[in-house]
C-alpha cells in the first residue's frame, strides 16, 4: 500500500515534483535510495525480493512510480509490478509507447505513473486505456487515480500548499508524516478487516510488522537538475537511513 502525489507542470520552475510514501512489510528486503550500481543514471530504492522498484528517476528525467490496487483475494500476477517501473527507467521509449506495450493481464492490479520529460502518463490494469495527464496535481493510493479517499484528498491539498515553498522540503515531509487515523464512517471499504482499514487510512502508516518504509521527495527543475531525498523507516515508524542524491545539470537519455 502506498501514497503518491505528483505535481506535473504545476510550478513554473519545477515541472515535476513528487512526494510519496512506500508502505510494505518490514521483513521484505529492500535497498535504500541510491544510484543503481549496474545502471548509475537510475536513482531510487530497490526491492531485493523481486528486483524491481516502486519509484525511481533517471538523470535524463525519466520517472516512474507504481502502487498496487487493494483487492484482497485476487490471484497474484506472474510478474512483479516493480518490473514495470524498472523496465521503463531502463528503456528509451516514449511514455506513451511503453504504456501501450504493457501486457496488463500478467500483473496484479496496478497504478503506474510514467514521465519522459515531455509527458506524464497514467496507466492501470483496472482503469481502462493509458492516458496522458494535463498539467495539474494528481494523487494515487491503492485504488484508482484521484480516488477521493480522505488521506489522498488531504495529501493533495497540502501538496499544493507545499509547492509554493519550493525548494523548502519540510512542508512535503510534514505531509508525508501525518499519522492521523480517519474516522470509521469515512473509511473506504476495500475488503480488508476494519482494523486494517483504520491502520491504512493514515498518510504515514505505523505498526510493528507493516508500515511506511520510505518517505520520498523527488523533483526536476526547469533546467533539468534532479533531486531525490528519501527517509527510510523501520518497525513502529523508527527513522533509519536518510539518502539525498542530486544532479546539477541535465544529461542525455
Amino acid at each position: 500500500m502506498c501514497l503518491i502525489v505528483v505535481g506535473w507542470r504545476a510550478h513554473p520552475d519545477y515541472p515535476l515534483v513528487v512526494a510519496a510514501n512506500r508502505d510494505e512489510f518490514y521483513a521484505r528486503p529492500t535497498a535504500d535510495a541510491a544510484r543503481w550500481p549496474d545502471v548509475p543514471q537510475a536513482i531510487g530504492g530497490r526491492d531485493l525480493e523481486a528486483g524491481g522498484t516502486w519509484l525511481g528517476i533517471t538523470e535524463s528525467g525519466r520517472f516512474a512510480a507504481v502502487t498496487n490496487v487493494r483487492e484482497p483475494g485476487m490471484a497474484k500476477g506472474e510478474i512483479s509490478r516493480g518490473a514495470l517501473t524498472r523496465e521503463f527507467l531502463l528503456s528509451s521509449e516514449p511514455a506513451s509507447d511503453y504504456a501501450k506495450n504493457i501486457e496488463p493481464n500478467r500483473y496484479s492490479g496496478f497504478n503506474l505513473l510514467l514521465a519522459d520529460g515531455d509527458s506524464l502518463f497514467y496507466c492501470s490494469n483496472r482503469d481502462g486505456e493509458p492516458r496522458p495527464l494535463p498539467p495539474g496535481i494528481y494523487g494515487l493510493s491503492n485504488h484508482l487515480l484521484d480516488s477521493p479517499w480522505p488521506k489522498l484528498v488531504k495529501a493533495r491539498q497540502r501538496f499544493g500548499e507545499a509547492l509554493q515553498h519550493l525548494p523548502t522540503e519540510n512542508t512535503f515531509f510534514d505531509l508525508l508524516a501525518d499519522q492521523a487515523i480517519v474516522a470509521d464512517e469515512s473509511l473506504p471499504q476495500t475488503g480488508v478487516p476494519i482494523e486494517w482499514e483504520r491502520l491504512l487510512s493514515a498518510v504515514f502508516v505505523k505498526s510493528e510488522n507493516y508500515g511506511t518504509r520510505a518517505s520520498t521527495l523527488v523533483w526536476q527543475r526547469a533546467d533539468g537538475a534532479i533531486h531525490l531525498h528519501e527517509q527510510s523507516f523501520g518497525p513502529d515508524g523508527r527513522p533509519l537511513q536518510s539518502s539525498v542524491i542530486s544532479t546539477s545539470l541535465k544529461h542525455g537519455t
